[in-house]
């Protein structure tokens, strides 16, 4: 199972974090599928950057976030763009599917 998750990178107690696609399998640090971003929690407010597109797409064919992961969409908005997004598709899907 892919899982989208946070990567520790940085120095001893100056933490940052890339958000990556990677097996569920792997290590934390460890190998990863995919970057899709960046997450700094010493910079105030906490900088969150990350590629919605590629984001969307790893979900959409079934990786799942880890909490910390959907926290962050959360707090940047993108939760609700990928929910209104796959409404979208299931009613494009449904309009297919009658015709």
């Amino acid at each position: 199972m892919v899982k989208i998750r946070l990567m520790r990178v940085g120095k001893k107690h100056a933490p940052s974090y890339r958000i990556v696609a990677a097996d569920s399998r792997s290590p934390r640090d460890g190998r990863f599928l995919e970057i899709l971003g960046w997450y700094n929690p010493l910079v105030n407010p906490p900088a969150i950057k990350f590629d919605e597109e590629k984001t969307a797409q790893w979900i959409m064919n079934g990786a799942q976030p880890t909490e910390s992961v959907e926290q962050l969409f959360r707090a940047t908005g993108f939760a609700e763009r990928l929910e209104a997004k796959k409404q979208e598709r299931k009613a494009a899907a449904a309009t297919a599917q009658e015709s």
